[in-house]
């Protein structure tokens, strides 16, 4: 779920494209935050994010 919100412009196009509510992806996100949180790693904004999914191989520089 991360990794197609970060490679769509908004969270509603993420939540189109995975046939989900806008309120399941906030939701996803904010698990995915507490954990990072929870091992010392914060991401607290959208570019936080990308960096560790980057970091993580969750995503590549040639998708974005």
């Amino acid at each position: 779920m991360m990794r197609q919100w970060l490679l769509r412009d908004s969270k509603p196009a993420a939540a189109k494209d995975l046939f989900i509510s806008l309120g399941t992806v906030n939701t996803h996100l904010s698990r995915i935050r507490a954990k990072y949180a929870g091992v010392g790693r914060e991401a607290t904004t959208k570019t936080a994010l990308l960096a560790r999914a980057l970091q993580d191989g969750i995503v590549t520089i040639d998708e974005l």
